[in-house]
């Protein structure tokens, strides 16, 4: 009665109720410093796995890096044109090479090599894709790498046997066939039994090589030595046609063999020049050079 008289009363109930807001702040504070506390290990630990991937990431570019740079640093151990006694030596070394049961690898890759010579070669697979068209050897362990570029080349072929599989007829002239030389005003043709010419057809074409200040124009010149060229190379497979035996090897300039994929069994590139009989045999002895590339 005197509290109430007095006021008391309502003091006393705000009190209670400034005390439960109070209490009920209190709970607040603590709950938002246990969510603060929450949201700071969270940052942290965010942190903490974003300093890991950058870590890692690190390494990962530094491995891509030292990749990049041992790539591009990759190189034969050793390079050699093959000719005659030194040729068969080398493959007569091939052959002697003994393994366990499918030890040692040949394969044959005329492009891009296939994922058995890659995981073979390992880390040193661009070598051989670099050496394609070429055959490749590998033992399983390490002892024997190289390619060789292959004159009269096999179908495309990966064998793991106990030795390597070589064939002569692939190094070497064997037997009967047509070597033809063709340049853009030249033409030779030699018929062989191995090493032997048994045959031999060659001529010249006369192209125009310049054109007069006055005379026709650039374009016209252009024009007509096109056509000289076109004629020429008609002969040519004319020529051919006249051969008696087979396979047909054709070799020359790059710009002219296109022309004769559909009739040779194998194109390849030379620098033969001069008269057609003495450039026939210079595109010989460069058509049978085998290049050897060590690993």
């Amino acid at each position: 009665m005197l509290d109430e008289l007095l006021g008391r009363a309502e003091l006393k109930d705000r009190i209670e109720e400034l005390e439960e807001e109070k209490r009920h702040l209190e709970r607040q504070l603590e709950a938002e410093q246990e969510r603060r506390a929450d949201a700071a290990s969270a940052r942290q630990d965010a942190q903490e796995r974003a300093n890991r991937l950058e870590d890692r990431i690190a390494d990962l570019e530094g491995t891509v890096e030292r990749l990049d740079s041992a790539e591009a640093s990759l190189d034969y151990r050793r390079r050699e044109r093959l000719q005659d006694d030194r040729l068969t030596a080398v493959l007569d070394r091939l052959d002697s090479v003994e393994t366990d049961p499918e030890g040692a690898l040949t394969a044959y890759v005329a492009d891009d090599p296939p994922d058995a010579v890659r995981d073979a070669f390992a880390g040193r697979a661009t070598l051989v894709a670099e050496a394609a068209p070429c055959l490749a050897v590998t033992d399983d362990a390490g002892l024997v790498s190289a390619t060789l570029s292959t004159p009269a080349p096999p179908d495309p072929f990966v064998e793991w046997d106990d030795g390597f599989q070589l064939a002569r007829s692939w190094f070497t002239p064997r037997e009967s066939f047509t070597l033809a030389l063709v340049r853009s005003d030249l033409f030779a043709m030699g018929e062989y039994a191995g090493r032997e010419r048994t045959a031999f057809h060659g001529f010249d074409s006369a192209l125009t090589s310049q054109h007069s200040k006055g005379g026709f124009s650039q374009a016209r010149f252009e024009r007509l030595r096109d056509e000289q060229i076109d004629s020429h190379l008609d002969r040519c497979l004319e020529a051919l046609e006249e051969r008696t035996t087979d396979p047909l090897y054709v070799v020359g300039e790059r710009t002219v063999l296109p022309e004769f994929s559909t009739v040779a069994d194998v194109t390849a590139t030379v620098d033969a020049t001069g008269d057609p009989e003495p450039a026939l045999r210079d595109a010989f002895r460069d058509f049978w050079t085998v290049q050897l590339r060590t690993i």
